[in-house]
């Protein structure tokens, strides 16, 4: 008789997890909702398998919040090694040119401004994105890699932290969501004046989720044998959502929202978080219950995602 694999447990919350190196973070994730025996599960943003470092993982009712982190600022570390282009734009591609030249600090740190703002940025041939239907990264293998045209990019900061030796130099970047560190790395050593790629890099923080709330994959025990991780490792739904202004509503207030009805800001004066941006998104509150995200958009409060 074939059994049924059984669905899982209905959890809810986040986990951030120290993503190692060699792991795609869609197999990381995997892993962790096994380990957690976890019935839904999805990722707040993508990180390459070169890549380490803090990778939100949402369950359950978490996942609706999961576009809310990934548009959250990001702080990333890497070191370049310069010299070398790869086909990826990172150690795991192949080496395809070289040059001799090796930037001083003063002409790495003179290049950094230019990649600071809004930026135009053109993504690496070896991405996920989709040029008529195909995936950038599968032209790429087989031969025909995509000219991907320049998109928007928003770089907050961008610094030089140290220069190990001629070949490398670490830097430190905090920027918008959709920016590559790989297409950054590239395009900061033809800035300086030779070619360059990344030769490691770690995510500090996405949205909220910093590294210090990190755990290592191996905290959630070793294989399938093991009884499952428990839950109490979760931090709150509400966690990814503190970058959020916080609304005050009425239980009146509240259950018209959970039917869908928005609300005129008039009746809401006096009570809108200051620090919200014009047709920007509140986080709903009946006292210490999150009702969910809303927007404020032609004079109403109107319920985006209910949680």
């Amino acid at each position: 008789m074939n059994r049924r694999k059984s669905p899982g447990c209905p959890l809810h919350g986040w986990l951030v997890i120290d993503k190692p190196p060699g792991l795609t973070s869609t197999h990381t994730l995997n892993l962790v909702r096994r380990r957690l025996n976890a019935a839904k599960a999805g990722h707040g943003g993508t990180l390459d398998p070169l890549a380490t470092g803090v990778l939100p993982i949402a369950f359950g009712a978490a996942t609706k919040t999961v576009p809310y982190v990934m548009d959250g600022t990001k702080v990333y570390r890497f070191t370049m090694r310069f010299g070398e282009a790869r086909n990826t734009d990172d150690a795991d591609g192949q080496v395809i040119a070289t040059n001799p030249h090796r930037p001083t600090d003063n002409e790495v740190r003179a290049a950094l401004p230019a990649f600071v703002g809004d930026i135009m940025q053109r993504p690496p041939a070896f991405s996920a994105l989709k040029v008529a239907g195909e995936r950038a990264y599968d032209m790429a293998r087989e031969g025909r890699a995509p000219d991907l045209p320049a998109r928007p990019a928003r770089i907050d900061r961008f610094q030089l932290v140290e220069r190990p030796d001629p070949d490398h130099a670490v830097l430190e970047v905090q920027s918008g969501k959709g920016v590559y560190m790989r297409a950054l790395a590239r395009d900061l050593a033809a800035a300086c004046g030779t070619l360059g790629h990344v030769a490691a890099l770690r995510r500090l923080r996405v949205g909220p989720f910093t590294e210090k709330q990190a755990i290592a994959l191996d905290k959630l025990g070793e294989g399938d044998d093991t009884p499952p991780a428990s839950p109490d490792l979760l931090l709150p739904l509400t966690t990814a959502l503190d970058d959020i202004p916080a609304l005050a509503l009425t239980e009146a207030e509240a259950g018209g929202l959970s039917h869908g009805q928005a609300i005129s800001l008039v009746s809401l004066i006096g009570r809108i978080p200051s620090r919200t941006q014009p047709e920007g998104v509140v986080r709903a509150m009946a006292g210490m219950r999150i009702v969910g995200l809303c927007r404020l958009e032609d004079g109403w409060l109107k319920p985006e995602r209910l949680l």
